[in-house]
């Protein structure tokens, strides 16, 4: 079958994100089927969508929806009208079947279902799109297969795929020339899932909670195709490079022996490390450490279910900066257990992270299948009939966001290391003139003081 994957995601603030998933999606239909893949950061709009449709009609199409909004309280944006756009400029041009998949929509499977009107839908991993059209061209009922939707009915949510897990070459598709021109950034995936219990999370309920690695010499192997493809710069999307401490050692052993050159960065857990475990990545070519820290109130950090406390935190940051890698830590603020006492003490304290930068998001998104919903239903913020697919936050008894937005936004004048948010249009404003002008990879180490 001729297949056209789009990536829906349009959203380049801080910067544009290359779509991995569908680069897993088509190996796993390849080479049975014909694949092309039209990523909306390239294609940008319905007549240039059409025009990919019409130079060689797809007999099935499917959507990547990443992002559900942009989870920022202040200026909260969904992503829902762009979506029903891009679906309707597939409508008018092509009588394909529609199947949506992605991250944005295993978290609100019904509701873009029902709003965008398509013929299936794939929950979890999009692998699965290959036993879906297996069915559809033997023209079997495709609604026993696992994590498999269609209309009007939610199926159980699939285990996790028991596979190897096949990116295929990373030279030569449509969309490579846009992300090497803005910013030179490819992006790396050394394993699945994430063991850890963060109360807001959605990555456990997207790619299950049992860690699926892949074999170290092969992720070396990837980076270095992503290399030789012009990557300029790798970031590693796992939710925690060091979720599994030996494994991230062994990639990055991996990446010396295969002679990996360009520079990477990752999110880290401020977890326990071993000793000299940053200057190990760091002689891997590992260059930004971005660290999910959230607080450095221990009490909140209990109440988010974090898997460290205010100690390690400082201990790994040191460890990092002493590496002489690049730092940045990110701050969830107005969750559970927040207060004015535990507020003045991540602010009192943050003066301590030396050398860095910081970014502070003031509200924590509720959504489904994560412990912060149940935890919300439990104390009467919400029912189970509550509509959630349009942004909302938990609101603290105490403390009210909108007082945390200020007293952060105060102290962070005439600090240019401190950003609230992702850094807004400004900021992607000034990376895009950067990138123009041949830097490459996240560049928020300039603001680091």
């Amino acid at each position: 079958m001729k297949v056209l994957l789009i990536s829906a995601n349009m959203l380049t603030e801080p910067y544009p994100v290359y779509p991995i998933g569908l680069d897993y999606v088509a190996a796993a239909l390849a080479p049975r089927h014909a694949v092309r893949i039209a990523d909306m950061n390239v294609v940008r709009d319905g007549q240039g969508l059409a025009r990919i449709i019409q130079q060689d009609p797809p007999e099935v199409i499917g959507v990547s929806l990443r992002n559900v909004d942009n989870t920022d309280c202040t200026a909260p944006k969904t992503f829902m009208a762009e979506y029903q756009g891009l679906i309707r400029a597939v409508r008018n041009n092509s009588p394909a079947p529609v199947i949506l998949g992605g991250s944005g929509f295993t978290i609100f499977p019904r509701e873009y279902m029902d709003g965008l009107g398509a013929d299936y839908g794939i929950i979890g991993e999009g692998e699965r799109l290959a036993e879906l059209l297996d069915a559809m061209e033997n023209r079997q009922y495709p609604a026993g297969i696992p994590g498999v939707m269609v209309r009007g009915k939610v199926p159980d949510f699939p285990g996790p795929l028991q596979q190897a897990f096949d990116r295929g070459g990373q030279g030569g598709n449509a969309q490579l020339a846009f992300y090497l021109k803005h910013g030179g950034m490819l992006n790396l995936q050394t394993k699945r899932g994430c063991h850890f219990k963060c109360i807001y999370c959605t990555y456990p309920h997207v790619e299950g909670r049992t860690l699926r690695l892949i074999p170290p010499a092969e992720v070396a192997q990837t980076a270095v195709s992503l290399e030789a493809a012009g990557a300029k710069y790798i970031f590693v999307t796992d939710s925690a490079f060091n979720a599994d401490i030996d494994h991230s050692l062994a990639v990055a052993k991996a990446f010396q022996k295969a002679g990996l050159t360009i520079p990477w960065g990752a999110f880290f857990a401020p977890i326990q490390l071993p000793d000299g475990y940053f200057n190990e990545m760091a002689a891997a070519g590992l260059t930004h450490v971005e660290f999910g820290t959230e607080s450095l109130a221990d009490r909140v950090l209990a109440a988010y279910q974090k898997p460290f406390r205010n100690k390690q935190v400082f201990q790994a940051h040191g460890a990092a900066v002493g590496a002489g890698l690049n730092v940045a830590h990110y701050f969830l603020l107005g969750g559970p257990g927040e207060e004015e006492a535990s507020l003045e003490e991540t602010l009192t304290q943050v003066h301590k992270l030396e050398r860095t930068v910081l970014f502070f998001f003031c509200g924590m998104r509720i959504y489904p299948n994560t412990d912060l919903y149940d935890l919300a239903i439990r104390e009467g913020r919400l029912t189970s009939a509550s509509n959630i697919f349009a942004p909302v936050f938990y609101r603290g008894n105490t403390l009210p966001s909108g007082e945390i937005l200020r007293r952060v936004r105060q102290a962070a004048e005439n600090r240019p290391n401190w950003i609230v948010g992702a850094g807004g249009e400004g900021t992607a404003g000034i990376l895009s003139k950067m990138y123009s002008r041949g830097f490459s990879g996240p560049l928020w180490e300039y603001l680091i003081r």
